[in-house]
């Protein structure tokens, strides 16, 4: 336990994508920063579990924050991807349309599109449709290229974020859960599971507890509702069968089930939008699982010859409000950063700006590092050059995977190691494969020897 009280400029509440953006964006800023996050690693909520697009804003909401955060984060991330070793898969996208109703909505979308400056966005006939990706079933009727709607690498961008932000002199506090706030006018006394801090300025990005977090500066004015999005992995071979990202005619609630590439070399069919009470667990439902094989089957026949892999679910944090909730709450010293949900992978640098001016508005202007420290993070990308094929890799500990000892490794070390199982698959892939962990997890675990909360010590008896 902690016994004093640790003072801070800036205390940032949540480790998911959001929150990892926002706490790089401050220490860029000069701002001595904290990120508390109550998992036992970064991104253990929301943020682990999402299509991995990156996201032009053709469809957001014209004037909207939302459409605002998600194109300027668009633009940071080219800019900064190389230097972090996040890889961006070109894939672009294309809106199918499979009924006359659909079809009628696809002028609309192109207006919208061009609206919110993204002028590439065009229409095309079904036979151009079945030209661009011939696996398709015969009877879509059209659709709508978004050029430079791409696929990123959900976790690698985030762990980048946070690595860059402690080398600027922030500090993570994971396994670290906020049970109460006060603030005497000046400053928020926060008491936490490992002890009391001290901030400045607190900032809310608590995803799916945002509401309940929100309570502590106010009667909240928005609730999370959350919604789970569940999603089918099938296996490498499958990825052959398209080139874009299929993305569905969106209706007034969700974006719809789409058909997409993933980084690491699969096929991604999802999400589902249903809504549900807990905060806390995403079951894979098998029923709406099956409706989701038989969607993607509809849209793309030849998956009736692929294996699924892999089945997850996660809940986004939604509100009753369709825009991001992102205001400063100047006289409580506190900003909120809430109702994020599925553009936040894209959105986060952008939302990690905007509150940044929010804070220069109302706490106090930032600094600007003009040489910033990089932080680049492994590669996992399967069309990029992988450790496994680089001289002297060593041993391979998942085949399905090809992840080595030396990434996890080195995964289980450095200014932020895996604190548990997820967070060493999301670094690695290591047991994300075919094999789902079957012939590997027994090495990993000797490996992790007792490093990670949610992992036993392996067998003694296993190799070094």
């Amino acid at each position: 336990m902690i016994a004093s009280t640790e003072r801070f400029d800036l205390a940032v509440i949540g480790g998911g994508v959001v929150g990892c953006a926002l706490f790089r964006r401050f220490a860029l800023g000069g701002v001595k920063c904290l990120l508390i996050e109550r998992g036992a690693d970064i991104l253990s909520g929301v943020s682990k579990a999402n299509s991995a697009m990156l996201h032009t804003g053709f469809d957001a909401p014209s004037g909207s924050l939302e459409q605002a955060c998600i194109q300027a984060g668009y633009a940071e991330y080219l800019a900064i991807h190389d230097k972090l070793n996040l890889p961006l898969l070109e894939t672009g996208g294309l809106l199918a349309a499979w009924t006359e109703h659909e079809l009628g909505k696809l002028p609309a979308i192109v207006a919208q599109a061009h609206r919110n400056g993204v002028a590439d966005v065009r229409q095309v006939d079904a036979a151009e449709v079945r030209r661009r990706e011939p696996q398709l079933a015969g009877n879509v009727l059209g659709g709508v290229l978004v050029p430079r709607e791409h696929v990123i690498d959900p976790w690698s961008a985030p762990l980048a974020y946070a690595l860059q932000g402690l080398a600027h002199g922030g500090e993570i506090r994971r396994n670290t859960e906020v049970t109460s706030g006060d603030f005497d006018g000046e400053r928020w006394h926060l008491e936490t599971t490992t002890g009391p801090i001290d901030a400045r300025v607190v900032v809310n990005a608590a995803g799916l507890q945002g509401d309940l977090v929100e309570a502590m500066a106010r009667q909240s004015p928005f609730t999370i509702k959350p919604r789970k999005g569940q999603f089918v992995v099938f296996d490498k071979p499958a990825s052959r069968l398209i080139g874009a990202c299929i993305m569905p005619v969106p209706s007034e609630r969700t974006k719809g089930v789409m058909v997409a590439p993933t980084i690491f070399g699969n096929l991604l069919v999802g999400p589902t939008a249903e809504e549900q009470d807990d905060r806390d667990h995403a079951a894979v439902d098998r029923g709406e699982i099956e409706a989701l094989i038989a969607r993607g089957r509809r849209m793309l026949p030849a998956l009736a010859g692929e294996t699924a892999i892999a089945l997850y679910a996660g809940l986004r944090p939604a509100t009753q409000f369709k825009d991001y909730q992102i205001e400063a709450l100047a006289d409580r010293h506190w900003i909120t950063a809430s109702g994020i949900r599925s553009t936040g992978l894209t959105g986060s640098l952008g939302i990690a700006q905007h509150a940044a001016a929010l804070y220069a508005k109302n706490f106090g202007a930032l600094t600007t590092t003009s040489e910033p420290i990089w932080t680049p993070v492994p590669n996992l990308a399967e069309h990029r050059p992988r450790r496994h094929g680089q001289p002297g890799y060593g041993e391979i500990v998942c085949h399905c995977e090809l992840a080595t000892r030396a990434e996890i490794e080195a995964a289980l070390s450095g200014p932020l190691p895996a604190g548990d199982l997820g967070g060493l698959k999301r670094r690695t892939r290591a047991m994300m494969g075919r094999c789902q962990g079957f012939y590997c997890s027994a090495r990993v675990a000797a490996i992790a020897g007792g490093r990670l909360a949610d992992l036993p010590t392996g067998s003694a008896h296993e190799p070094a």
